[in-house]
């Protein structure tokens, strides 16, 4: 039987999606952004940025731009979303009907940002399905931007929607959501993984999101000139926090964001040997290399072999069954 039939009964199956989200809010940019992706492959995702992006008084003509460019034949992988305005702003439910109408079908996700809880995110739901549902698209991912403490204090509730698909923490407006009790050290490194407001939100929405098998999707690094903070932030945000993906706002931070989420492919051989000789044991206890494994290592490594595939990762063979 298949790993996915056999390893999450009763349980959530996580979300599988790149590892880097790559954020573009002017049309060169975005334009880059896309030709990047192409030479790449669909190693990482591409959000095109209306809230951010678009300059005042412009929005309808920046949220036309985005969903032209999603719709277009550029769009080879269909791994490019769009960040909306947030639900309180003029354009959100134009920048929602614009790009659903122009694009639903390519459409990767949309990225809901500034939600106070959890009321909010329903609402916002409600109407991104009536216009996608009007396009031709049923249930599109939705991704949320935790960054109010309304929304940090309902993050579990958030994560339980079954069309949300990521939660991403906003670090810069949660550290000033708190008016200069928390230093503005706190929104990059070292400080902003060492802070203990900051630390516990980070801790919070990775929690949340692997309790209802999301995507948790650390903030962005604001250094784009030395590349070693990127993969450092990069490290930590994995291997002491939890995050299985990370935005990337400058295309060299794209690297080293990709490679500091991913498996290693030790790790990833390793899974296929052990996954392997599990599936020939239908899927009872097995030993590898003088170890026990039964399914809660199996659905360890089954995750990871998801990762490697969703970064692009070249894997053997035999992991064809697996996945």
């Amino acid at each position: 039987m298949h790993p996915s039939e056999v390893l999450f009964q009763g349980k959530h199956k996580p979300v599988s999606i790149p590892v880097c989200d790559h954020y573009a809010g002017s049309e060169k940019l975005m334009r880059k952004s896309i030709a990047l992706q192409q030479e790449l492959g669909p190693v990482f995702d591409i959000t095109l940025d209306c809230e951010d992006g678009a300059s005042a008084g412009n929005e309808e003509a920046h949220a036309r731009l985005v969903a032209a460019l999603i719709a277009s034949d550029d769009n080879r992988f269909g791994r490019i979303g769009a960040r909306v305005h947030d639900l309180n702003h003029p354009a959100f439910e134009q920048d929602v009907a614009i790009i659903c109408a122009g694009a639903a079908t390519r459409l990767a996700y949309l990225v809901v940002p500034k939600v106070e809880g959890v009321a909010d995110v329903t609402r916002a739901l409600k109407l991104i399905n009536q216009h996608a549902k009007q396009a031709g698209r049923d249930k599109l991912p939705v991704h949320v931007l935790i960054e109010t403490h309304g929304a940090l204090e309902e993050v579990h509730a958030i994560a339980a929607l079954p069309q949300v698909e990521c939660l991403s923490f906003g670090i810069m407006d949660f550290v000033s959501a708190h008016y200069g009790a928390v230093p503005g050290t706190a929104m990059r490194s070292p400080g902003q993984f060492t802070h203990p407001l900051v630390v516990r939100a980070k801790l919070e929405i990775a929690a949340a999101s692997h309790a209802h098998g999301k995507v948790p999707s650390h903030n962005v690094t604001t250094e784009i000139k030395d590349i070693s903070v990127v993969a450092s932030d990069a490290t930590r945000a994995a291997s002491e926090f939890g995050y299985t993906r990370m935005w990337s706002i400058h295309p060299d931070q794209i690297r080293p964001v990709t490679k500091a989420l991913s498996p290693r492919g030790s790790e990833v051989n390793e899974a296929v040997a052990i996954l392997t000789a599990a599936q020939a044991m239908q899927w009872g206890p097995i030993q590898h290399n003088g170890k026990l494994h039964d399914r809660a290592s199996y659905r360890y490594y089954w995750a990871i072999l998801q990762r490697a595939q969703a970064s692009g990762m070249p894997l053997p063979e035999s992991s064809g069954s697996l996945l």
